[in-house]
């Protein structure tokens, strides 16, 4: 496959997953952006050198660390949680049940809740929660995003999916 014919292929198949995941990081749209561009460009000066079926975890990984790298030059890491908004996560309710308000605020409430059990996590345990339940990744890529062990990951993302349980009990009724 050509150079170009790659580069086409992961741009139309992962450039909205290295956004979505630089907001999450940056929490600021403009810095997801830059950050999003120089992915693209480090992908299309690297296309030759890495594996191609490991291009998906290449990118989320050059993603994370350019993120992290940006935050810590700019002294923005240890001032700001990193938390899930309103534009980064699941709809969890669906509002339109009968156009009844009690309903709907219910599911406002609860939503709310759940965003916050997310973002109350401890950072070991949100980001792969995160990239696992949010963004649909396998354990073994986020592994190589956050270069963490394979084991580490199930381990975490199973203590975060108990946190959320013991927090989200008042909302199981």
């Amino acid at each position: 496959m050509l150079s170009s014919a790659k580069f086409d292929f992961l741009i139309k198949h992962y450039k909205n997953k290295v956004f979505n995941y630089a907001i999450y990081i940056m929490k600021n749209q403009m810095d997801a952006e830059d950050v999003t561009q120089e992915v693209l460009i480090r992908t299309w000066q690297n296309i030759d050198k890495f594996n191609f079926n490991a291009a998906k975890a290449w990118m989320m990984r050059t993603t994370h660390n350019l993120c992290i790298d940006y935050l810590r030059k700019n002294n923005i890491f240890n001032k700001r949680k990193l938390d899930v908004n309103e534009d980064y996560y699941v709809e969890f309710a669906d509002r339109s049940i009968n156009g009844n308000p009690s309903t709907v605020a219910e599911s406002i409430i609860t939503e709310e809740g759940i965003r916050e059990a997310i973002n109350n996590l401890p950072e070991r345990f949100k980001s792969p929660f995160i990239l696992y339940e949010l963004q649909g990744f396998k354990y073994k890529e986020i592994s190589k995003i956050l270069d963490v062990p394979l084991n580490t990951i199930k381990v975490n993302i199973l203590r975060a999916r108990k946190q959320l349980q013991k927090d989200l009990k008042e909302y199981a009724k």
